[in-house]
């Protein structure tokens, strides 16, 4: 397994190099230069980032000016499994008409 870069909301693989602030993504144009793409992107921390920032990003979807940004990169079998675990729940719901 290797490292890629995948949207943070629909989890399509990155193909570009370079994200910049206008980047979007080809599958369902969300802003990649946001704090949820953010390797340093940590709910409950401090404005809910690891880096140091002197001004909180409140809109955590959407592109932003921040200098600490660096896309989040994760094993490339961690989406396939993250998509099993999401049928497999959509499956037991299902079973129980939600």
């Amino acid at each position: 397994m290797y490292h890629i870069r995948m949207c943070w909301k629909c989890k399509s693989p990155i193909e570009q190099t370079e994200i910049y602030r206008t980047s979007t993504c080809a599958v369902c144009g969300a802003d990649l230069h946001a704090c949820k793409n953010c390797e340093f992107y940590a709910p409950g921390s401090h404005y809910d980032c690891h880096e140091t920032v002197d001004e909180e990003v409140r809109d955590k979807e959407r592109a932003n000016f921040c200098d600490s940004f660096k896309a989040k990169k994760t094993f490339d079998g961690a989406a396939k499994a993250d998509d099993a675990a999401s049928k497999a729940r959509d499956a037991f719901a299902s079973l129980f008409g939600n």
